[in-house]
């Protein structure tokens, strides 16, 4: 069995993987990531595991993991399942690395373009070649609403909630101009994929994935998981490499 781990700026995620079913998903903080290897080690049979970061990781966490018979912490030097074409390789996120991995391993041979609504909203395509070509990073929704609050003197910080086109006080313009804005983006960005590739696959994931979907027009894969699933791609490549 395979133990997955995503560190990102905001929570961790860890799951458990046999083969390419996960079997368990536990979203939890920088100081409890240990406790939670260590409760599904007695639980699970794990003997191979990946660690995702995009900050610096703790050496307790990396010394659970040594405990581990197969490891391996994921970097721009790892071995992935896709050409990389992006003109500065060395500076490609892990999470990044990990959504095309993904991409790559579950639409083979196909235009795929991942948009990860998180912290900040990612775009990531690969080709009918099974090239990554690169992509965008923009602000994500929560970062947005944070921005206009410190940034300002008088708007105040709020949650996305629903919105609509005419804002008729200052919550509901600010609803409307964060999520209204958001969402002409990504549909958007959708279009531009669109009239360039053909046949072109789009898939949401990230947090704000069930949130977004729904309030899209394009016809779009929503995949909470997806980077976990890339994730559990790259140590299933290295394994079989």
């Amino acid at each position: 069995m395979n133990l997955i781990l995503d560190i990102g700026n905001t929570s961790t995620k860890i799951a458990v993987f046999e083969k390419k079913i996960m079997l368990k998903k536990i979203t939890t903080n920088s100081n409890l990531i240990d406790k939670s290897i260590l409760k599904l080690q007695k639980k699970y049979p794990l003997k191979n595991s990946i660690v995702s970061s995009v900050t610096k990781i703790n050496t307790t966490t990396l010394k659970s993991l040594k405990l581990i018979e197969f490891n391996i912490e994921l970097t721009q030097k790892t071995n992935v399942p896709f050409q990389n074409h992006y003109k500065t390789p060395t500076t490609l996120g892990v999470d990044r690395i990990a959504l095309a991995s993904a991409a790559a391993s579950q639409y083979l041979n196909q235009n795929t373009l991942i948009i990860d609504a998180g912290t900040c909203i990612t775009y990531d395509f690969i080709n009918t070649s099974n090239e990554y070509l690169g992509g965008a990073i923009s602000p994500g929704v929560s970062m947005r609403y944070k921005s206009l609050y410190q940034f300002t003197a008088n708007l105040p910080l709020l949650e996305p909630d629903n919105y609509k086109l005419i804002g008729n006080d200052t919550k509901s313009s600010i609803h409307s101009g964060i999520l209204n804005g958001v969402i002409h983006e990504i549909n958007g960005v959708i279009s531009q994929y669109n009239s360039k590739y053909s046949n072109l696959t789009v898939v949401l994931t990230g947090g704000d994935t069930y949130f977004l979907a729904k309030k899209l027009k394009s016809s779009i894969f929503a995949i909470p998981n997806f980077l976990l699933e890339g994730l559990n791609s790259i140590l299933t490549h290295n394994l079989n490499g």
